[in-house]
């Protein structure tokens, strides 16, 4: 919990911002070993002192600062599975290029074991994983996809094209990912569906290809 000035001036919220953002700028740099509170002071223009001020530890601070920025994903139903998918997709594309971008790619790899911030990394997810299994569950539901379908393999797919979308762009060109997440998650679900729905070529005994669903329903 962060600590709260007894009997002063109210906290400034453009200070609070900077000290957020700071911190989050701080942790996708040097990840959670170059993390400190002098650094994430520095980098916010602030004193020491304010910043104990407002937090007390830099494991407390971190997971509001997170915790404010990088939400769970919030739930998906825009009727039709392409739809679910698109917008999930922009969610996770949004999360790795907006401006706290780089952190949330320092927690997808140190945050189950950073004090403090696991739960947190948890909490994110679990939501991932939720709804990825309700989009599955209606797809099913509504018959567009085959009732084995794998809610953890289509959501690792999503984050594996979000991640390698955020990574793999030049930094020069960062600034307008955010802006064009809907797009590209449309592109990617597209390219998902389509593999889905494309027969995939298998061999029989005899060496002959032949055309089977990548899905195999059970019989």
């Amino acid at each position: 919990m962060s600590a709260a000035s007894a009997g002063g001036r109210p906290r400034d919220p453009d200070v609070d911002r900077r000290i957020a953002q700071a911190a989050l700028d701080v942790f996708g740099d040097t990840g959670w070993a170059g993390f400190a509170m002098e650094t994430v002071a520095r980098r916010a223009a602030i004193s020491k002192p304010t910043l104990y001020l407002r937090w007390n530890s830099k494991e407390v601070l971190l997971t509001e600062a997170l915790t404010a920025n990088l939400g769970v994903i919030a739930a998906v139903d825009t009727g039709t599975l392409h739809g679910d998918l698109v917008e999930l997709a922009t969610q996770m594309i949004r999360r790795y290029t907006g401006p706290a971008g780089r952190a949330a790619l320092r927690l997808s790899l140190e945050g189950p074991s950073i004090p403090g911030v696991a739960e947190h990394d948890r909490r994110l997810r679990r939501s991932q994983i939720g709804a990825a299994r309700d989009i599955v569950r209606r797809g099913i539901a509504r018959g567009e996809l085959p009732a084995d379908t794998s809610a953890t393999l289509l959501m690792e797919t999503l984050l594996g094209g979000a991640l390698m979308h955020a990574v793999g762009t030049d930094p020069e060109k960062r600034d307008t990912l955010h802006e064009t997440a809907a797009r590209h998650a449309r592109r990617l679900v597209d390219f998902l569906l389509n593999a889905v729905a494309a027969p995939a070529v298998v061999a029989t005994a005899d060496l002959r290809p032949v055309a089977a669903p990548l899905f195999m329903p059970p019989t």
